[in-house]
């Protein structure tokens, strides 16, 4: 009596079929994983935590969300910062 088991092809074809499925699961997760700590840009936009020319400040761009936040600049920033995406 042979001992080997054997596949069905059937079962071989299900396993092949739920590959696709897998690898959309892990790319989701991933992609929740990077939405939720978005990468620091704060180089990219030359940002620094003290006024820039003419008296510019965080506080007074369209983009900063208060008390801390910027839309274009991800982390917390000083009200008082500036970068170079800054526009009244």
């Amino acid at each position: 009596m042979d001992m080997k088991s054997s596949v069905s092809r059937g079962l071989v074809l299900k396993r092949l079929a739920a590959i696709p499925f897998v690898a959309l699961g892990v790319g989701a997760t991933l992609s929740a994983a990077q939405a939720a700590a978005p990468p620091d840009n704060k180089k990219q936009f030359k940002y620094q935590d003290k006024p820039g020319k003419n008296g510019q400040k965080c506080s007074g761009c369209r983009f900063f969300k208060k008390p801390n936040g910027c839309t274009i600049v991800h982390g917390k920033i000083s009200p008082n910062g500036w970068c170079i995406a800054w526009a009244k």
